[in-house]
């Protein structure tokens, strides 16, 4: 069964250097790619593509339910593609034993320049169907604000 399309635009104050290599730094992505109420933890990172990563969000309510575990949510895949400074493709799997959970959903995250800084694009296509998409999109929404924030001292090259 295929899963939900979600796509959310966001302006970073950075250069697109700046924003992509956030994008494939673990310990960045362990800062940003985490939503608000929830810990992070990289496992495996390598960033290459056919790379593997593997990454878990534990969250810091007990009343919360994770995917994986009672509190957590683990997921792995690859990077299907990187073309610096422009983007970055991930293939994300969660593990999981509910199979509403299961499947492979693409990560496009595309850069473009945007007056001071730079547009990213992240498109999620076959989004599992156990996961409602507007919960989605507010994850993926709290994660690239704090991506805003931890690149906002950033200033465009000239």
């Amino acid at each position: 069964m295929l899963g939900s399309n979600t796509r959310l635009r966001e302006h970073i104050p950075a250069p697109r250097s700046a924003v992509y290599e956030a994008l494939i730094d673990p310990a960045a992505v362990a800062i940003w790619m985490v939503p608000d109420g929830m810990t992070s933890r990289v496992h495996q990172f390598e960033s290459r593509e056919g790379g593997r990563f593997r990454i878990s969000l534990t969250y810091e309510e007990p009343s919360a339910v994770g995917k994986t575990t009672a509190h957590t949510d683990t997921y792995h895949g690859y990077f299907a593609e990187l073309v610096p400074d422009e983007k970055v493709v991930q293939v994300i799997t969660f593990e999981s034993d509910d199979p509403q959970m299961l499947g492979e959903m693409t990560v496009t995250m595309t850069l473009a320049d945007e007056g001071d800084g730079t547009q990213l694009l992240a498109e999620h296509a076959n989004v599992p169907p156990g996961i409602r998409p507007e919960d989605n999109e507010l994850g993926w929404r709290l994660s690239l604000d704090k991506l805003s924030r931890l690149l906002s001292g950033h200033r465009r090259e000239v």
